[in-house]
């Protein structure tokens, strides 16, 4: 691949952003020179005030393929991954069938990828009950970590696991450095004789799942994380009762990471009306004050990065012509709006930028294990960049929305920030609208962690 240049007045670098050009080769940064680089035996384009940043990652996405994809699929997902910025995405383990927590279902899953994959993709494996003795097998396929609920996750083939199922998994997990997702929700039953349950009201709903939930559910994660020394991971947080003992966590020194999404720190219950099912999710968005208090965390550095956990599902699914909340499938899909719906919150929330690249670049890139290689614009990281512009704003409708269904709580909504064009390696595969190339993504697997702890035996 030729060699060439980028040039922004405002490029994001890890520590601030400044007027640069950055200099490609074979998919590849060999430099970061500051200002507008003059050179008669390259081409330079010059995205004058856009901005240039690292390629967005989001490490919580449900594609649903194999067996599902009239829910969603990788040539669907990953052309609004472009459309999103997003060169790297890793693709939860549920909601396919069959569910990955085996390795024949690992192979069936890059199988199906083939000749659908626009953008970079990594997987989860996952943990359910009596499948410990698939962990190392789906570390030797090249999984980046392993996924589990506490909860029922709504696809049969995927159940709940138990503190026992956690027992037998986290120290085989802990050996290889890998993190454990956990969905933390631990149910219990809830006493509605205060008032008569209506399944189409919101409220309802959202008293049906409550913040102890989670609560106690990241108690016991906090607790096992200590005892087993494994990366432990929380997916979606969406009660701020749970910061205060995520920080004594961290600050202990456990090694927890955290997430939230990017619809907990956009909407608020009380302007959820009801019937509204495509604002369902699990945990649920919960009350603004609650959510400002969310926004407070990521500030601080508790909660380390936000993730759409895009969970697209056909119309039918999601019970929008009765409005009943209590059957209707609890996910939201929100992939190619992951910049744009931060960065319209972050705007109101006071901050920069800076902040919004280490949120969906830097932090994601480190908790994949992908530190140094992706997520930074430097020297030797990959050149997967988006130019995107800030100021400028659009509206939600249907005729832009790239994933196969079109319903989202998004639309409608109007929001700062569209991406221009997405480089994955190098190269232009979006630009203004237009998806140039496709099947540029590679598959990104974890062998050396595998490699390097059997060698050492």
């Amino acid at each position: 691949m030729k060699k060439f240049a980028i040039h922004s007045n405002q490029t994001i670098t890890p520590n601030k952003i400044i007027n640069a050009t950055i200099i490609i080769e074979n998919g590849v940064i060999i430099n970061v020179v500051e200002g507008l680089m003059h050179n008669a035996t390259i081409e330079i384009i010059d995205v004058q005030d856009n901005i240039l940043m690292p390629g967005i990652i989001d490490p919580h996405v449900h594609i649903n393929e194999p067996g599902r994809t009239d829910w969603e699929g990788f040539d669907t997902a990953t052309k609004s991954a472009l459309a999103a910025g997003i060169t790297t995405l890793v693709d939860m383990p549920l909601n396919a069938s069959p569910v990955t927590t085996t390795a024949d279902a690992f192979d069936q899953k890059i199988q199906s990828t083939k000749n659908k994959l626009h953008t970079n993709c990594g997987f989860w494996g996952g943990i359910i009950p009596g499948n410990e003795n698939e962990i190392e097998k789906l570390i030797e396929k090249g999984v980046l970590g392993f996924k589990a609920f506490l909860t029922n996750s709504g696809i049969d083939e995927f159940p709940n696991v138990t503190e026992a199922d956690l027992k037998k998994a986290m120290p085989i997990i802990a050996k290889y450095n890998l993190p454990l997702l956990v969905h933390c929700e631990l149910s219990a039953k809830i006493q509605n004789s205060k008032f008569k349950i209506q399944n189409q009201s919101y409220q309802n709903y959202l008293n049906s799942r409550p913040k102890t939930w989670e609560d106690k559910a990241i108690a016991m994660m906090i607790r096992l994380c200590e005892e087993y020394n494994c990366r432990t991971h929380i997916v979606h947080l969406s009660s701020s009762n749970s910061i205060e003992q995520i920080e004594k966590a961290k600050q202990k020194g456990l090694p927890l990471t955290v997430e939230t999404a990017q619809h907990y720190l956009y909407f608020n219950a009380e302007d959820i009306k009801d019937g509204q099912t495509q604002f369902k999710c699990a945990p649920p968005i919960r009350e603004k004050a609650n959510n400002e208090k969310l926004w407070q965390a990521l500030k601080d550095g508790i909660i380390d990065f936000v993730a759409t956990d895009h969970s697209p599902a056909p119309p039918n699914l999601k019970e929008l012509q009765t409005g009943d909340f209590m059957k209707a499938w609890g996910g939201i899909a929100s992939l190619q709006f992951a910049l744009p719906v931060l960065w319209t919150a972050a705007k109101k929330h006071n901050c920069s930028l800076n902040d919004v690249a280490k949120w969906l670049c830097e932090k994601p890139a480190q908790f994949i294990g992908k530190q140094n290689t992706k997520g930074k614009i430097q020297k030797g990281y990959d050149a997967d960049l988006i130019i995107w512009d800030d100021k400028k704003q659009f509206t939600v409708t249907e005729n832009i929305i790239q994933h196969k269904h079109k319903i989202t709580p998004y639309l409608t909504e109007t929001l700062y920030g569209v991406v221009e064009q997405t480089y994955l390696a190098g190269e232009k595969v979006y630009d203004n609208e237009n998806i140039l190339h496709l099947n540029k993504g590679k598959i990104l697997l974890n062998h050396s962690l595998f490699d390097t702890e059997f060698k050492h035996r």
